[in-house]
């Protein structure tokens, strides 16, 4: 998601058209699904299954990526936190900061979701209806992902990290991967760098094969919600605008929480920081990039009194490791899907989402939201033990909850930049 640096070679995709092209497929395909319930079962239902098909081979082609990138980005986001923390006392403590407000930004989408959702409740007749929409949804596969109660916390330990990966069990792999990071950290510079060469090698190829495959997405898209909407009828309209409503919510209170952070901790006048946030608000919300907003944030740290020395350090280390919004968005996405399906979430589920959602976030790519909807949010979800197949639908509206994810961690990266100086300045 936006908010993390970009590597140079990294294909950028085409954010206007191609989410221009997304929506119209997805509201095409939708339309075109509720007309198709008039042509009867004897032409409708070869038309569903021919989409189907096509929809179903073009998740795979994302589905795919899931495991290698989640690795890969893990790793190079764990040595990349570590090697910052050991340059110096203001980057530890700015790490400190970024790893504790994942562990609370998971732990809050976990419980702020379903609190709006209880207040919004998606009105039950379109419910039922998305449900029949998306009854060809497998869930046998993810319900297995969630072990029981009396094996919750030995599962956690893979005693074989292959076969978890190869099972979908992305909590024991998340853990593997985060003890390996760690270890990798410690070993010799040279013999490190081999190493993290391998896995950043590995995060850019699958996010070529990612921009390869969202290149047909508005085929993928178009195919899955003509089947959707021809099961679920015009109800799938109203479900898709709740769901945006819902999420763009989590990503404005978020917001609101960097301001408070401001404000109690920081100890800035919240005229003072509204003043100061104008210009990165303003770009965020234009170019939905933390990078993009880096200089803006920089001039909105100096008006903010924040020494230039301080600034430099933190603020490019947030740009780069940083995602505030991520945690309670990206698990507000899986349980918003939970919600349609009708899946119920043990508490199992909400300890192995959280934990992965927090982790997770350490490795996220800082691309626009379409590119790594699926990768960051699949993970998630299979945590959960919920279906990731109604993602390929929701990758479409991304643009919208995007805007919000990118404003709150811009405001979020200026906040903690504040208070990790402000807390320097009491030490010194």
């Amino acid at each position: 998601m936006s908010g993390a640096a970009e590597a140079s070679d990294t294909p950028r995709p085409r954010q206007g058209s191609a989410a221009v092209l997304m929506l119209a497929a997805l509201v095409g395909g939708l339309l075109l699904g509720v007309l198709a319930i008039r042509l009867g079962d004897g032409l409708k239902e070869p038309l569903v299954q021919a989409a189907s098909l096509v929809g179903g081979l073009w998740l795979d082609a994302l589905k795919m990526t899931v495991i290698p990138l989640i690795v890969a980005l893990l790793v190079v986001g764990i040595v990349g936190g570590a090697d910052a923390a050991r340059a110096g006392g203001l980057a530890a403590r700015a790490v400190i900061w970024f790893l504790l407000f994942y562990v609370f930004s998971a732990t809050f989408g976990a419980v702020m979701t379903p609190a709006l959702l209880s207040l919004f409740p998606l009105p039950t007749e379109a419910a039922r209806a998305l449900q029949a929409g998306l009854a060809s949804v497998d869930q046998s596969v993810t319900a297995t992902a969630v072990p029981q109660v009396a094996d919750f916390f030995k599962s956690i330990v893979p005693s074989n990290p292959i076969a978890a990966a190869a099972n979908d069990q992305i909590l024991p792999l998340v853990f593997f991967t985060t003890v390996f990071a760690f270890a990798l950290a410690r070993v010799a510079p040279e013999r490190r760098a081999a190493g993290l060469g391998f896995f950043e090698a590995v995060g850019d190829a699958m996010l070529l094969v990612i921009g390869w495959v969202l290149w047909l997405a508005p085929i993928g898209v178009f195919a899955l919600a003509f089947a959707v909407g021809a099961g679920a009828g015009g109800s799938a309209l109203g479900a898709v605008a709740h769901y945006v409503l819902i999420l763009s919510a989590l990503g404005v209170i978020i917001t609101v929480l960097g301001y408070v952070i401001a404000i109690v901790v920081a100890r800035y006048s919240p005229g003072t920081f509204l003043r100061a946030m104008a210009g990165p608000s303003a770009v965020a919300l234009s170019t939905r990039s933390s990078l993009a907003s880096l200089p803006a944030m920089l001039t909105a740290a100096a008006e903010l009194g924040i020494e230039q020395r301080k600034a430099d350090v933190v603020l490019p280390l947030a740009v780069a490791l940083f995602r505030a919004t991520g945690p309670a968005m990206n698990i507000g996405v899986a349980l918003y899907v939970a919600h349609w399906i009708g899946v119920e979430i043990s508490w199992t589920g909400y300890a192995a989402g959280i934990a992965v959602a927090a982790m997770a976030s350490i490795g996220a790519v800082s691309l626009p939201g379409q590119i790594s909807f699926v990768t960051s949010i699949a993970p998630i979800s299979l945590a959960l033990g919920v279906p990731i197949e109604p993602l390929a639908l929701l990758i479409a509206v991304e643009t919208i909850p995007d805007t919000f994810r990118t404003l709150g961690n811009v405001t979020l990266d200026v906040a903690v930049t504040g208070a990790v100086s402000r807390g320097d300045e009491r030490e010194s």
